[in-house]
């Protein structure tokens, strides 16, 4: 019963990772209707701010950490993103595309190709004993920033005025826009928080891994628009159910299966979306590409 729950614990802390990471991709394409493909770039860069600022006291280089996640974000969304908002999707997915390798390809030049170590506080690499479970101090971190994120988020969408024009451009953009929603500042919030999102979570995986390096961004980015799929498209509830979903049969299966089939877990979590999609193809939630909602 012990070895369960302590499964279930790390299971819950993986999938809140999961979560956050596809909240963030979630809510640029629920407001733009965009799969932004940069967004593993925007954690990579973070971590790396985190890494520049490893000199300062922790708490001041997350929170600077943060404030980088999302000035990268609005930068690449008016420099970028910004220029073909009405142009083919095609033209989207390229955009997004080239800017990822573009500031992936920064990083390496301005840093280095190789790894670099991240000193995290000793603290986080420690474990909590509850009720014979040994939980480490990091998890209740996932867990309780993954809470305060999904909480702040909802009280932004539904109960500010941001929120409100957030929810109708997802709705019916052109509508909103005529009925005097600003695009450019909603569809700026919306990439900004989705960069503070990043950060929080390359902050969470720099003190998991005590390293970054260029390519860190591509699985969780990766993982993050399986969850949007698994949710529906559009679906940032959908996309928090998909993160849980994923991280958890990540983890358990990690835990139970046995040691002939632990190299094809990755294989078996991936066939896990194309079931749900066999059944449910606009996802779990009915979500629809082109059709972003709330």
């Amino acid at each position: 019963m012990t070895e369960l729950g302590q499964n279930l614990i790390d299971a819950l802390a993986l999938g809140s990772l999961y979560a956050l990471i596809a909240v963030g991709i979630a809510l640029v394409y629920t407001v733009m209707g965009m799969m932004n493909f940069a967004h593993g770039e925007f954690i990579t860069l973070s971590a790396y701010a985190l890494y520049v600022l490893a000199g300062l006291p922790f708490a001041a280089a997350v929170a600077l950490a943060l404030l980088a996640g999302s000035a990268i974000a609005l930068a690449t969304e008016r420099v970028a993103f910004r220029p073909v908002r009405n142009a083919d999707i095609s033209a989207q997915l390229v955009t997004s595309l080239a800017v990822a390798t573009i500031l992936q390809n920064v990083v390496v030049v301005a840093v280095d190709a190789r790894a670099q170590s991240v000193q995290a506080p000793a603290a986080f690499s420690e474990s909590t004993s509850i009720g014979g479970l040994a939980v480490p101090n990091l998890e209740f971190v996932t867990l309780g920033l993954t809470v305060t994120v999904l909480a702040a988020l909802g009280w932004l969408l539904y109960r500010t005025r941001t929120g409100l024009a957030m929810r109708a451009a997802a709705e019916n953009f052109e509508m909103a826009r005529l009925l005097g929603v600003q695009a450019d500042r909603v569809i700026a919030v919306a990439f900004a928080i989705s960069g503070a999102l990043a950060a929080a979570v390359a902050v969470l995986i720099v003190m998991q891994t005590g390293q970054v390096s260029p390519t860190m961004g591509l699985t969780p980015v990766l993982v993050g628009f399986v969850a949007v799929v698994i949710g529906g498209f559009g679906r940032m509830f959908g996309a928090v159910i998909g993160g849980l979903l994923l991280g958890a049969l990540s983890s358990l299966l990690g835990a139970y299966l046995p040691d002939g089939l632990v190299p094809f877990r990755d294989a078996i979590v991936f066939t896990f979306p194309v079931l749900i999609l066999i059944f449910r193809p606009r996802g779990l939630l009915g979500g629809a590409t082109g059709e972003a909602r709330v």
